[in-house]
């Protein structure tokens, strides 16, 4: 990765001066900040010159993904993009380079920025980038990436995780696809014979995976719509117990050569179902499974507990308020990820299977009209789910997924578990709302 010239201090309002004001202040420059944006694609400085910029992405296992960005970053005239691809922990990489004057202008993140990042001034407002196609973007992504009435991020592509079957070895066990936690259980019991396990949820048996699952399928939540705790339910313990159930049966896939992200196990035979992603189905088509699968959405936990899942989340671009200029950055923004609609399809459904974020757009591709692609657009209008809230500290993940690990790997109590992490959850609610918010809400709940 080479570096870059270290860049002058911006002449600009930026974001993170803005929070050192107050008030109507504050408001008036990010107003004033939005207004600019129209005459910014066509922006440049007295010298002539085009403002630089750079663009940070995760390294995408896709062949030719980083051949396509380049691509798109080539195509805009209004500024020089330099692309900057990273390899293993991105997000590491990008919380330290926001940090920093050598860091990115403009870099994507899972769901649009964190609350930290919004609350410490690191990125700024993009309110008026959708425009008047705002509409044509799937709402609850735009409402996740929105905080204290302003947009945070734009999304890209929507991924997905799916339950994949082979049909045949369905039809073999005289099985339909399984639609509660008892008959998940009792199919991967059945499907488990010789070398071929019934299911594969990870290397690790789903405890890194599964993580909203056991919320969803049992009616819960993360977070009440209000901001309190809303798993720590009858129905949350009994769908954990069914999870450490199907940990401790012998019908999991467990050290495969390749994790749940890669078909590659089940391409191979060596289970019968497999939680992974939509954008394996090029390579599933492909393999010599071909047409023999299909995709079900998680089972909820019984016929009248919960609902089916099928989580998804969105890579979002967001601009650091430390940029040089954040009018060109969000202008860039809005050139690639609003207005140019051929390199959004392209990006979706050139590379491995994604879901446009734009509901007219997803009517273009043929790779998602037909057959399983097909299917998984309609579980995901009927049963999607979105990852982890924004009010969901990296505090609390860490938290969850303690508990999660030791349910389980260890059969510890869900109850008593579940209860630590509320206490977390609840005192992370309290700091990133403050204390006046937070005694709001409680004073509601009441």
């Amino acid at each position: 990765m080479c570096a870059r010239p270290r860049r002058e201090p911006s002449t600009h309002i930026t974001r993170r001066r803005l929070l050192a004001g107050v008030g109507g202040a504050a408001a008036a420059g990010i107003l004033a900040g939005d207004r600019r944006l129209a005459t910014a694609l066509g922006h440049r400085p007295d010298s002539g010159e085009p403002p630089s910029l750079s663009h940070w992405y995760h390294e995408y296992g896709e062949e030719g993904t980083l051949e396509a960005v380049e691509r798109y970053a080539a195509d805009y005239t209004a500024a020089d993009v330099e692309v900057e691809w990273l390899p293993g922990d991105w997000e590491s990489t990008i919380a330290a380079g926001l940090l920093t004057d050598e860091g990115p202008d403009v870099f994507e993140w899972i769901n649009g920025p964190n609350i930290d990042m919004i609350q410490s001034g690191q990125v700024v407002p993009l309110d008026d980038v959708l425009g008047d196609a705002a509409a044509d973007f799937d709402a609850r992504l735009i409402d996740r990436m929105t905080h204290d009435g302003h947009v945070w991020g734009i999304p890209q592509m929507i991924d997905m995780h799916v339950l994949v079957y082979r049909k045949s070895l369905l039809d073999e066990a005289g099985l339909e696809p399984p639609t509660t936690m008892d008959e998940l259980l009792a199919a991967a019991a059945a499907l488990t014979t010789g070398s071929i396990k019934g299911l594969f949820v990870g290397n690790d048996g789903g405890v890194g995976l599964l993580a909203g699952y056991p919320l969803w399928s049992a009616g819960a939540d993360y977070l009440t719509e209000d901001n309190r705790v809303a798993f720590t339910t009858d129905a949350v313990y009994e769908s954990f117990a069914k999870l450490r159930e199907l940990f401790e049966s012998d019908s999991l896939l467990l050290g495969a050569p390749t994790d749940w992200f890669d078909p590659g196990s089940f391409i191979n035979g060596l289970s019968a179902m497999q939680l992974t992603g939509l954008w394996t189905f090029p390579q599933l088509l492909a393999s010599e499974i071909g047409d023999d699968f299909d995709v079900m959405a998680w089972p909820q936990l019984d016929a009248s507990t919960g609902s089916p899942v099928l989580p998804y989340a969105a890579l979002s671009s967001a601009v650091s308020s430390r940029t040089a200029d954040p009018d060109v950055a969000r202008a860039y923004v809005k050139w690639l990820w609003v207005d140019s609609t051929e390199h959004q399809l392209d990006f979706a459904t050139s590379y491995g299977f994604h879901l446009p974020v734009r509901h007219s757009l997803r009517e273009q591709s043929d790779h998602l009209s037909s057959g399983p692609a097909a299917t998984t657009i309609e579980l995901i209008t009927e049963h999607g789910r979105l990852t982890e809230p924004l009010l969901w500290t990296p505090s609390a993940v860490q938290a969850y997924s303690d508990a999660r690990s030791r349910i389980l790997t260890e059969g510890a109590d869900p109850e008593s578990e579940l209860a630590v992490v509320a206490d977390v959850v609840t005192d992370e609610v309290e700091r990133v709302l403050g204390d006046a918010a937070a005694a709001t809400s409680v004073a509601t709940s009441g």
